[in-house]
């Protein structure tokens, strides 16, 4: 079951956990792992307030969000189960679901971006869910894994997502959000352990649904 843990003075939902496996619904606003001159990651943090309360199994993370991404973020417990998952990840047996708000209006109701990252190939799936003057909802599936590939994606179709600094100017389109708009709504795998398969699912943040009800009023 699903409950609250307070981390340095945030709110942070436990979505999902075994003997081998965390899922937490990450919050905007802290990186995954920690970064040349950021004094605090959501790893950091978690194996400190964890050990803390008694447990003696260290967090290893299993893939990583951006720091302004919410949503679903899985840990290993130790490095063994880690690695095990991580296996599963390279033969493309995990199953990533987002939601995204992306400038613009989308026309096409579902598409494939295949632009090149990295210098090799990347494959991002997505489908409408609503459309709004400046705006539009999707859901996205990434089937490669290339660093900021969703970002880099829609930027490179000409509709960056909203709230976007890093690969788009906001002066450049009309709607100005504070930050990314861009939410890890779904994992699903078959579990390295048990073979079950397992499904986790985060709502929507707050932030993102109150931009939502802004921009379906105006």
């Amino acid at each position: 079951m699903a409950f609250q843990y307070t981390l340095s003075n945030m709110k942070v939902e436990y979505l999902y956990e075994d003997d081998w496996y965390l899922a937490i619904d990450k919050p905007p606003g802290l990186l995954t792992i920690p970064a040349p001159g950021k004094k605090r990651s959501l790893t950091e943090l978690l194996n400190r307030e964890r050990a803390r309360a008694g447990s003696m199994a260290r967090l290893n993370p299993c893939h990583r969000l951006d720091g302004e991404t919410s949503g679903v973020l899985l840990f290993a417990k130790g490095k063994k189960a880690q690695k095990l998952m991580m296996a599963l990840f390279h033969a493309k047996k995990v199953h990533k679901l987002y939601i995204a708000l992306v400038q613009g209006r989308l026309e096409k109701d579902a598409g494939i971006i295949t632009r090149h990252l990295e210098g090799k190939p990347a494959i991002t799936r997505y489908r409408v869910l609503e459309r709004f003057p400046l705006c539009t909802v999707v859901e996205v599936e990434p089937e490669t894994g290339r660093t900021n590939q969703i970002r880099l994606h829609f930027k490179g179709i000409g509709h960056p997502l909203v709230g976007e600094t890093r690969y788009a100017f906001r002066k450049d389109f009309p709607l100005s959000i504070p930050r990314l708009m861009l939410h890890a709504s779904e994992l699903t795998f078959p579990h390295p352990v048990t073979s079950l398969e397992v499904r986790i699912q985060a709502p929507i943040p707050s932030d993102m649904v109150r931009v939502l009800e802004k921009v379906r009023a105006s």
